[in-house]
């Protein structure tokens, strides 16, 4: 018995799900089912576009979300392993949703289309960013946050990520995050961490803050009007880090993520406390995986990148009698 667990923005790359897409019919019909939703060839977006036009959040969103959903679909067809549970990182929450059959798959791909894009209109480019902070834990990336709207005049700058203990990415005004860049001092921070390091984000929106309420609030009218059930099983949102099935509130903690932080740091001890130790990657890469061998070393989690991870999955399942 497994959690699935679903990537989000920073897994993608070009050629992502092309093993699938040419070994799996159901696959295949993912990628013709998601082009046909919002008018826009998956199959060239995923195999052919240069990273750049990949990376591109409009692009970005409903290209994870077909490849996710392919890489699920083939899962639960080529073995018999029962689900217990799912955890989406961000916009991977919605393949989560997707897998429980919460929402319906087209229609999902035409919300993610709408909320890369309403995420990407959010904010003039150039005027918000991201950093990722190494080395400095939650409460201390809290307080240096505080520190710089205090100390700089300047606001928003919050958590956006808590991905894995010293690893939480920061997000709001590039005007804050500049006066960070030129005012930090680690030994200034409680506790004087002696390994803090901040990396700029090449990203082209800051996600995750209050300056994304404009596309939270495009995104309430668009997943208001889409019909939503009673998940087949639970899943440990981003919002609240606590399992949930109930139509209404995986509805609306969906909709508070886009300008709230991801707890996926919280999400996964609290799938822990309730022994789902063994995850499944479903998507291109192995960036969850390594967020959650940081999170703790107990955790089995498979990859889905290629047809020999798929292999050895099937493999273990079945010497598991599933």
């Amino acid at each position: 018995m497994v959690s699935l667990l679903f990537p989000g923005q920073g897994s993608q790359a070009s050629g992502m799900g092309k093993f699938l897409y040419s070994d799996f019919k159901i696959a295949k019909e993912t990628f013709e089912e998601a082009s046909e939703a919002i008018s826009l060839d998956l199959k060239k977006l995923c195999f052919d576009s240069a990273d750049s036009d990949l990376a591109l959040t409009e692009n970005t969103q409903p290209a994870l979300l077909c490849v996710s959903t392919a890489a699920q679909r083939v899962l639960r067809q080529e073995t018999s392993v029962p689900v217990l549970a799912a955890a989406g990182h961000s916009i991977g929450e919605y393949a989560a949703l997707v897998a429980a059959e919460s929402i319906h798959f087209s229609e999902a791909m035409k919300a993610v289309r709408r909320r890369g894009q309403a995420m990407q209109s959010a904010v003039p480019r150039g005027e918000g960013g991201m950093v990722a902070c190494l080395g400095l834990d939650d409460i201390q990336v809290r307080w240096m946050c505080e520190w710089v709207e205090k100390e700089s005049g300047i606001k928003p700058l919050s958590p956006a990520n808590f991905n894995s203990p010293g690893q939480v990415v920061i997000s709001g005004s590039q005007k804050a995050i500049d006066w960070l860049k030129t005012n930090f001092k680690a030994e200034s921070v409680p506790g004087s961490p002696k390994r803090a390091k901040l990396i700029p984000l090449n990203v082209s929106a800051p996600f995750h803050c209050s300056l994304m309420k404009p596309a939270e609030d495009v995104m309430r009218d668009v997943l208001t009007s889409m019909t939503f059930k009673d998940s087949k099983f639970p899943i440990y949102q981003n919002f609240t880090a606590q399992p949930v099935s109930k139509a209404d509130s995986l509805r609306e903690n969906l909709i508070r993520q886009v300008s709230a932080p991801v707890l996926w740091t919280q999400s996964i001890e609290t799938m822990k406390l309730k022994n789902l130790t063994t995850m499944i990657e479903c998507g291109h890469g192995t960036v969850l995986k390594g967020l959650l061998k940081k999170i703790d070393e107990g955790f089995k989690v498979y990859s889905l990148s290629s047809l020999d991870d798929l292999k050895s999955l099937t493999g273990d399942l079945k010497a598991m009698g599933h």
